[in-house]
């Protein structure tokens, strides 16, 4: 049994189910912006718009925010 089927009869996964899902294509739209504070360290904003999470047009749209620092030495 395939997954699509075994989630169409009820079943559930860790990623994409929590029963019979709805298909419509992922959509992902991402930005970021990088500061540099320093020569050698960097601080980034990041920001995701994702429209039918795990291919479900029953989720969402989600948005995911990030951070990250960056350090050389």
């Amino acid at each position: 049994m395939k997954n699509q089927e075994f989630l169409k009869v009820g079943g559930t996964d860790m990623l994409s189910g929590d029963g019979n899902l709805n298909y419509r294509p992922e959509g992902v739209l991402e930005t970021f912006y990088d500061f540099q504070i320093l020569r050698n360290f960097h601080f980034t904003l990041d920001y995701q718009f994702v429209t039918n999470p795990a291919f479900n047009r029953d989720r969402g749209p989600v948005s995911v925010f990030g951070t990250r620092l960056h350090w050389e030495f």
